[in-house]
């Protein structure tokens, strides 16, 4: 029999970094988000099943201008395609050394992706829980999913980079 895990977002983030005019790093986060797992056992190795969502709408910069300009057909286009979406072929691995392959689609695209994952632990919180935390980390290029948009300097220097380096801690409740 399956067993089921929910995201606990209160205590999880889905963020990136990308790149800004070559110089410094600009972090993003989506405030709205899911992700549903079905193992076979209490083991996550034996994970069948990951899928993971996040509303476009809520992704955020700090900065409402650039939120807006994220969310804009030159990026994301919100209105057209309202979430992004990962699907899991496969989980392999233990430890601080998993990985986890599968599908995310953004737009219209949708292109096969290598997550770093480091298992955390699992523990009964104060309330009878159970719990498990994760790191994912990866990279993916923007441009291959459409999110073309991009400036170019005075001096020749771009203002975005191709490449969003994605970090997420993911903490997950056992469903009863």
């Amino acid at each position: 029999m399956a067993i089921s895990w929910k995201i606990d977002p209160a205590h999880s983030e889905i963020r990136f970094k990308i790149r800004h005019l070559m110089v410094t790093n600009v972090t993003g986060y989506f405030k709205k988000f899911d992700l549903v797992v079905e193992t076979e056992t209490d083991d996550f190795n034996t994970a069948k099943k990951i899928e993971f969502t996040a509303d476009i709408d809520s992704i955020e910069t700090n900065n409402e201008q650039r939120d807006t300009h994220l969310k804009s057909d030159d990026f994301f286009n919100a209105e057209k395609f309202s979430q992004l979406k990962f699907v899991s072929s496969d989980y392999s691995g233990s430890g601080d050394d998993a990985t986890l392959n599968g599908d995310l689609t953004i737009r219209d695209v949708t292109k096969s992706i290598k997550l770093n994952v480091e298992y955390g632990g699992s523990v009964v919180d104060p309330y009878g829980q159970s719990k498990a935390g994760f790191t994912v980390t990866g990279k993916i290029s923007r441009k291959e999913y459409g999110l073309l948009w991009n400036a170019v300097t005075e001096a020749g220097q771009v203002v975005v980079s191709d490449e969003i380096r994605i970090h997420c801690e993911i903490q997950l409740v056992k469903q009863a």
